[in-house]
């Protein structure tokens, strides 16, 4: 407010956007006072000799906020007739008289007692609250709408200061003008030409609450804390110096008013004061579990690491033990919160962030669905985004929400909207090189601060989230002359060596292709290298495989799955001759040589009897790539026997 208080002799409108509406910090007799904005004008206006602060709206009208009483009555009285901002052209051209009349201070009044002298002026403020609101389109105005902006660009350019009635014994203050205050969410609510058409006409944004003020605002609601829970008084003083700090730094981002509110439910919850980072977690996310501060979670992060566990990740992901080990870590400092702690403000961070590279099929995805099992011992809280779905420009609206006015505003983003229905999640964003620019740009909001303002203003918090990225890149690439992919690794490569060319062509993509060298930056030290599927470990996938199918069709039709070694032999062969196409490519002839025709030859023979036990003892592929298989019963299991 100090920039208005301080204009006030050349600037006659002004227009106020940003953080107005929160609370506003004002030192008074030494204390910080938390006040709303029309306090903080009143307390900066009345010592420059205003006598009266308005306000009006749509809704409400007109009324007087603060006045002195010797006026109070005289000001009420000459705004009985007023009307804002008024629909038709009389109506308007009434308004505009009277906010003429406003900005002069009624310079014509008359007094009740001697009607026949002059009064002299009254030096008032009016505020116009939502004045994004007073049209339907500033880029579309009606007729009238436009003559009233008109209207009040001339009052601008026409307004004369107003001189402070004086006082007694004191000195004379200067002439001021009569404010008129727009309150507007965004800077372009109003129409540009009227901000621009007069130097009359300030543009003043209200920040955020910094990190100081911040502080502050813990402070006085520690006191009050104390006044509301008398036994903090005990608190040694130092412990309530690092509580009050540990309130701010936890605040990042917030407004004052939030932090007042986050008070308020600590007190109604019977939150102490050194817990107020759980109440300010409650107030962001609506969730009082946290399913992080529970043992358990540790305890599933150790059961996720033991290899004799059925389900833990190295029995789920094979072949990558380097990998797997470095996600474990990650893991455990995403549980201890020490996620970002390295920085002077870690703020909001995600809890984890993993960025997992390397050849198709080595067990990406599937490691993202480990971690989303362990940590919260369901792969439903596990989320995809497929990013060759975000390739267009604007694809970010779809993520965090379109812009007022645009299509997909309602519905607001996939990504915000999933978050906060449950914050406790881990989000894949899978082959994040085919993202647009304006997605990265979202991933490094969210790296950074932790959080994304969607299109309608609704702020989502990924503080309690695990963040996976994957990406092929590093592995092959584009020949710019022949369009033709490159191996950039090969499946012999030593995985020290494939590692730190992965990594160098990934840090090259991000900082010379996208041009995002900061991407690569946040990510840090949490780039997860897979390796390629070894012939070993590809048999074990394949016969993983295989066992899924039999408990398939056991489980689902009661019928025994055997295969030959000859046709296993045949099969695995098949699966696995071509390791650029890893685990997937397995599960994928699998599903051409073996599902595909077993099905058609269990199709042709509908009335097995239970315990039917199919043997497999040949695998054939045509010249038109059509695969047969051969395909017996057991004695007294083939179709139309008596069970035995």
């Amino acid at each position: 407010m100090e920039e208005l208080a301080g204009t006030l002799s050349v600037h006659a409108q002004y227009v106020l956007h940003g953080n107005f509406r929160d609370l506003h910090l004002v030192r008074i007799r030494d204390r910080d006072h938390p006040l709303e904005l029309l306090e903080v004008l009143w307390n900066r206006l009345l010592p420059l000799g205003y006598q009266a602060l308005l306000l009006c709206d749509q809704v409400r009208g007109v009324q007087v906020m603060q006045a002195e009483e010797s006026v109070r009555e005289a000001v009420l009285t000459l705004l009985e007739t007023m009307t804002f901002p008024g629909t038709n052209a009389s109506q308007i051209a009434h308004t505009v008289r009277q906010l003429r009349d406003i900005t002069s201070g009624w310079e014509e009044r008359r007094g009740a007692v001697r009607p026949d002298r002059t009064l002299p002026p009254l030096r008032v403020a009016l505020v116009v609250d939502h004045a994004s609101r007073l049209v339907g389109d500033v880029a579309r105005l009606t007729p009238e709408e436009r003559d009233f902006f008109l209207s009040c660009l001339q009052l601008a350019a026409e307004a004369k200061p107003v001189q402070a009635p004086p006082v007694p014994g004191g000195e004379a203050q200067p002439a001021l003008f009569n404010p008129v205050i727009w309150l507007a969410d965004g800077e372009r609510d109003l129409p540009t030409w009227m901000l621009t058409g007069s130097e009359r006409i300030r543009t003043v944004a209200v920040p955020e609450p910094d990190a100081d003020e911040r502080h502050r605002m813990a402070r006085v609601l520690r006191r009050r804390y104390v006044r509301a829970v008398p036994s903090a008084r005990r608190t040694p003083e130092r412990e309530a110096a690092e509580a009050v700090t540990a309130f701010a730094r936890t605040a990042t981002g917030m407004s004052l008013t939030a932090m007042r509110e986050s008070l308020r439910l600590a007190l109604a919850r019977r939150i102490p004061f050194e817990a107020m980072p759980d109440a300010v977690r409650v107030y962001r996310l609506g969730v009082e579990k946290n399913p992080w501060s529970r043992d358990e979670v540790r305890q599933r992060i150790v059961d996720g690491e033991d290899p004799a566990n059925p389900l833990s990740i190295p029995r789920r992901v094979l072949g990558q033990e380097a990998a797997v080990a470095m996600t474990l870590d990650i893991l455990k400092r995403a549980a201890l919160g020490l996620s970002g702690a390295q920085a002077t403000s870690p703020g909001h961070r995600p809890r984890g962030v993993l960025f997992f590279a390397g050849p198709t099929g080595t067990g990406k995805t599937e490691l993202a669905k480990a971690v989303a099992s362990v940590l919260f011992d369901s792969d439903q809280a596990y989320l995809r985004f497929d990013m060759s779905e975000f390739s267009a420009s604007h694809s970010a609206d779809r993520l965090v929400g379109a812009p007022p006015g645009y299509v997909g505003y309602e519905a607001g983003g996939e990504l915000t909207t999933a978050v906060r229905e449950n914050p406790f999640r881990v989000i894949l964003f899978d082959e994040i090189e085919k993202a647009d620019k304006g997605v990265l740009d979202k991933f490094l909001q969210v790296l950074e601060d932790g959080r994304l303002t969607d299109g309608q203003g609704v702020t989502t918090y990924f503080s309690e989230c695990v963040l996976i990225f994957t990406s092929n890149l590093g592995v092959q690439r584009t020949d710019p002359r022949t369009q033709e992919w490159q191996p950039l690794v090969f499946p012999d490569t030593p995985y020290p060596e494939l590692q730190e060319k992965v990594l160098r062509n990934i840090k090259e993509h991000f900082e010379r292709v996208v041009g995002r060298p900061e991407l690569m930056n946040r990510l840090g030290g949490n780039v997860v290298v897979f390796g390629f599927i070894s012939t070993e470990i590809a048999e074990r996938i394949f016969d993983l495989q295989v066992g899924n199918i039999q408990r398939q069709l056991a489980e689902g039709h009661g019928i025994s799955l055997e295969l030959t070694e000859e046709a296993r032999e045949v099969l695995l062969g098949h699966c696995t001759k071509d390791p650029w196409k890893g685990g997937r490519g397995i599960g994928m002839v699998l599903e051409t040589h073996l599902v595909n025709p077993l099905a058609r030859a269990l199709f042709g023979a509908p009335h097995l009897p239970p315990g039917a036990v199919a043997v497999v003892s040949d695998v054939t592929q045509d010249a038109s790539g059509r695969v047969e298989i051969e395909v017996g019963f057991a004695p007294g299991t083939a179709p139309g026997s008596e069970a035995p």
